[in-house]
C-alpha cells in the first residue's frame, strides 16, 4: 500500500498573513542620553577620575584597569573603564562601554 502524494493547492489561501516584523540593526546601538566620554580626565589620578565620573553619572560602574591587563571586548553602556599607567593616572580617555 503506497501512500498517496499530498496534493498541493494551485493557489495560496486568500487570507493575508501579518506583515513581517522589522529586523533591528544592532550594529549601531542606541546612544544613551548624556556624556559618553571624559577626555578631561586624562592624566588625573584614577581615584579622582572615578569620583568625578560618579558625581556626573552615579548609575555607572567604574572599573580601574591596571597597565598591561587584558579585558573582554563586550560593550556595556553601564560601564566605564579607567585604563591607568604605572603611576596610577588615567592613560586613555575614559568612555562608556
Amino acid at each position: 500500500m503506497a501512500e498517496e502524494p499530498k496534493k498541493v493547492p494551485d493557489e495560496l489561501p486568500k487570507e493575508s498573513s501579518p506583515a513581517p516584523l522589522p529586523i533591528p540593526d544592532w550594529s549601531n546601538p542606541p546612544t544613551p542620553a548624556g556624556k559618553m566620554s571624559w577626555p578631561e580626565l586624562l592624566g588625573v589620578a584614577a581615584e579622582e577620575a572615578e569620583r568625578k565620573i560618579k558625581e556626573e553619572k552615579p548609575e555607572l560602574n567604574v572599573h580601574i584597569i591596571p597597565p598591561n591587563s587584558m579585558v573582554t571586548m563586550d560593550y556595556r553602556l553601564e560601564r566605564v573603564r579607567l585604563f591607568v599607567d604605572e603611576s596610577g593616572k588615567v592613560a586613555q580617555e575614559p568612555r562608556l562601554g
